[in-house]
């Protein structure tokens, strides 16, 4: 957090070739265009330059309609003629006018698509053409020998903005796309200048139509207080009814004060662009700051009236000054908590790293699409992964397993979410490698736009990406009173993250049944409640009749289990009897007995005086279903549901409170926390294997104890999957380096020593610890041993002379030179690597 009253910073300069390198090829800007933690430009236009291009290539007026009012505009063969017009002052900036475009860059085409060819004539504006100057649009395109965008013909906001830049690196890569940012970033300075936007404190006038509301609002609220007062509704009732109006009231306000602005008022251009403020913030300063919540997060039924121009009565400053300090509070505590969040995360993914190229697994996850999902959120879910299975639109196959889906084929599998409403694909969670993680199952990095290469360390790239808008998650435990939610407490932001990663009940927590069966409610005195969950299964057991067998029982006979139904001889003369193995009622065919059994269940559950039902008579659940209102307990529900259920839902509600934040995060970073959540199971019952009861093992470990035991003919162990928050997750990993640095330093290290631990040293941690290169990026292995086999090479090659040019450089097996300095097995070796 620097600032410039004398804060001195420290400037590194790389001196060896390795890290020249290194500071060119990694950590260059221009190289780390695209954000690792959603695959979105991390270079994006913000204030001046949002405010430049969004006045730039707004509209004057509204577009024409009507067929001759298009014929009256202005008309330009080219762009060139409307920029000489536009220079000569004879059209404006932001007027409509009719331009000639080639019709190829009207349309977005897809790869194969024909070029469309000839011209069109488009209504567009001035501005919007000295826009598209700056992006390789048409002949400037086809000079540099680049794929032409499209002709951008609307308004420009941040939105936008940041999507052509997407675009340029999907087209042109980073190098290119680096200069068009910049050219992006000249213009909007240059125009933010030019319109000349100021706020001056007069300009932000209140409304005429504020008063009429407010007037409404109060007569509403006199007459709820009337019905109070008389007793015919409730105080609860009357607070309710109050916020409700207020409420109202505050969104009315804020509609008449959007609309009295006018379309170049430089506020509301400022706010619309995404260059500054927001709608709340300009109706808190034109139009009525509204209601208020006290610390607890209850609403104050008092609403401030006034706006920051008109200024705030003693109370009405009075009760604002609640949240005004909350915030600050709030503020210091997230940061330190988020910074420990962000600790434990890397802790506990520190060794998840891609290793190996395919773990051949078959299994993987079904990414369902929820109703009111955003076709962007969709397509970043499908993107990027390989398919688990082969997707198929009707006849057509659409991927084959084991495919990546591009974006483009995602885009087609949203387009047909009625036909293809799942899409089944591979998944970090479902990933058999024994160490680290296979690049199948990753899939794309999103920093790259390209599969993840192996080295890669996508545990600390997970726990980042998660820890790092931690800062901006609120701190708030809503407390929503009043008569419909009984008062029960609603855990947001950062702790309700916290409380899923770390596997806690959840505060309000959820009644959930445990078996599938239809709901009955039963009321007893005023306070207590209970729900009761029957099960009852139907199922027939048939007996076919052999000959020379009598039917012992008759049609519609309720018989119990062991009951004699069918006698007779088999063809040695032995007497045969066959017994029903289940109660219920018989029905006799032809040549067969059925019993037709019902095999009933039933739980019942005491429902607390402050939870609301959320299920009513008569209705159908499954198990794991919520029968009162509140989150879900993930150890409840693993034992209900089981091990995939639960790793969906954590990543499911982890994403729900980034996003009700509006902070993006792709799913995979997630997905990594919540498999090293889920790698260890419970021993149960030993079987034959060395494994003790009670003990918690890694999944690995015990399917090959279970291998061992049964190759040598003795039992296999049972256990059961267990969910550890992150804490116990770090202290559990299998290396007591990584651990001891954690927490609990001399209890992990007495238990090493007293068991013998031996520490293989696969994470990052614990090499960083001792001080040797980490086996993460070149320092992996799988480098090492190709580097191995380069020297091993070029040193044959080398002493047979035949494999070296005559300027001694080494040549490889396709005949392209390997490294010019053949006196230098090492370098030579890392260039024959392709390091």
């Amino acid at each position: 957090n620097a600032d410039f009253d004398g804060d001195q910073m420290a400037v590194h300069v790389p001196l060896f070739s390795g890290a020249i390198a290194e500071a060119r090829n990694l950590m260059m800007s221009s190289n780390n265009i695209l954000s690792a933690s959603d695959g979105r430009p991390v270079v994006a236009a913000s204030q001046d330059i949002v405010l430049g291009a969004y006045y730039l290539t707004q509209e004057g007026e509204d577009r024409p309609r009507d067929p001759e009012a298009i014929r009256r505009l202005p008309t330009f063969a080219n762009p060139e003629e409307a920029r000489i017009a536009y220079e000569h002052e004879q059209v404006f900036l932001h007027h409509y006018v009719r331009v000639r475009l080639p019709k190829r860059l009207l349309v977005a085409r897809r790869e194969g698509d024909e070029e469309p060819t000839g011209t069109e004539l488009v209504v567009t504006t001035v501005g919007r053409m000295i826009f598209n100057d700056v992006l390789p649009v048409g002949d400037m395109a086809t000079e540099s020998n680049l794929p032409s965008m499209v002709f951008r013909n609307e308004t420009m906001d941040q939105r936008k903005l940041a999507q052509i830049v997407k675009e340029c690196y999907d087209l042109y890569g980073s190098g290119r796309t680096a200069v068009i940012v910049n050219s992006i970033k000249t213009l909007g300075f240059h125009y933010a200048t030019r319109a000349g936007v100021t706020i001056a404190a007069m300009d932000i006038k209140t409304p005429a139509g504020k008063a009429p509301i407010i007037a409404d609002a109060e007569r509403a609220v006199e007459e709820i207080d009337l019905q109070y007062r008389r007793g015919l509704i409730t105080d609860d009732e009357r607070y309710l009814k109050t916020v409700e109006i207020w409420t109202k009231a505050t969104d009315d306000v804020t509609k008449v004060t959007m609309s009295s602005f006018d379309k170049f008022h430089s506020v509301l251009m400022m706010s619309q662009s995404g260059a500054r403020g927001s709608t709340q913030q300009i109706r808190q300063l034109a139009g009525m700051r509204g209601l208020m919540a006290d610390p607890t997060g209850r609403i104050i039924d008092l609403p401030i009236k006034a706006n920051f121009s008109e200024g705030l009565t003693v109370l009405e400053y009075f009760i604002s000054t609640h949240g005004a300090r909350k915030g600050l509070a709030d503020t210091a505590l997230r940061t330190a908590d988020s910074g420990y969040l962000t600790r434990r995360l890397v802790d506990v993914a520190q060794d998840v790293i891609v290793r190996i190229e395919d773990c051949e697994t078959t299994a993987g996850i079904w990414i369902e699409m929820e109703d009111d999902e955003l076709k962007e959120r969709v397509i970043e879910r499908y993107a990027g992964r390989i398919a688990a299975q082969d997707i198929v639109l009707g006849d057509e196959l659409l991927l084959s397993t084991g495919e990546e889906i591009s974006d483009e084929n995602a885009r087609r599998i949203f387009a047909e979410r009625a036909r293809l409403p799942r899409v089944k694909v591979r998944s970090i969670m479902t990933c058999k490698a024994r160490e680290g993680v296979c690049r199948a199952c990753y899939g794309r990095n999103l920093a790259t736009g390209r599969m993840v290469e192996i080295g890669e360390a996508v545990g600390v790239i997970a726990a980042q990406s998660i820890g790092e808008p931690g800062t901006q998650l609120t701190m708030r435990t809503f407390h929503t009173g009043g008569v419909a939610t009984g008062g029960a407490d609603i855990t947001q932001g950062l702790p309700r993250v916290e409380e899923l990663f770390e596997a806690r009940v959840p505060k309000g927590k959820a009644l959930i049944g445990e078996i599938d069966g239809e709901v009955e409610i039963i009321r007893g005195d005023s306070k207590s409640l209970k729900v009761k969950i029957f099960s009852r299964d139907v199922f027939d057991s048939t007996y076919p009749v052999p000959p020379r067998h009598s039917v012992m029982v008759e049609d519609g006979q309720p018989v119990t289990e062991g009951i004699e139904l069918i006698r007779g001889t088999d063809e040695q003369g032995s007497e045969i009897s066959i017994r029903s193995k289940y109660a219920g009622v018989v029905k006799v065919g032809k040549s067969d007995v059925m019993v037709r059994s019902t095999d009933e269940e039933a739980r019942e559950y005491a429902v607390p005086a402050s939870s609301e039902l959320v299920v009513r008579d008569g209705d159908h659940l499954q198990a794991g279903d919520r029968i009162t209102k509140g989150s879900i307990s993930p150890q409840e529900l693993l034992l209900v549901r089981g091990r995939d259920d639960v790793q969906n839902y954590l990543v499911h509600e982890v994403q729900s409170v980034y996003r009700n934040q509006g902070v993006d995060i792709n799913d995979k970073h997630i997905e990594v926390i919540v498999r090293q959540m889920m790698r260890k199971v419970r021993v149960d019952a030993s079987g034959d294997t060395d494994l003790l009861p009670g003990e918690i093992v890694s999944q690995f470990e015990f399917e090959e104890a279970n291998a061992k035991a049964l190759s040598e003919g003795g039992e296999p162990a049972i256990a059961q999957t267990v969910l550890l928050g992150l804490i116990k997750a770090a202290l559990n990993t299998a290396s007591w380096l990584s651990a001891a640095s954690f927490q609990e330093t001399t209890r992990v290290l007495t238990e090493a020593a007293i068991s013998g631990k031996i520490d293989r040293l696969r994470g990052l941690k614990e090499n960083v610890i001792i001080g040797k290169l980490i086996p993460a990026g070149t320092g992996l292995d799988y480098y090492q041993k190709l580097r191995e086999e380069a020297v091993r090479l070029y040193e044959e090659d080398d002493g047979s002379g035949a494999a070296l040019t005559p300027d001694g450089e080494a040549i490889d097996e396709d005949g392209g030179v390997v490294v010019a300095t053949a006196g230098n097995p090492a370098e030579a070796a890392d260039s024959a690597a392709g390091i």
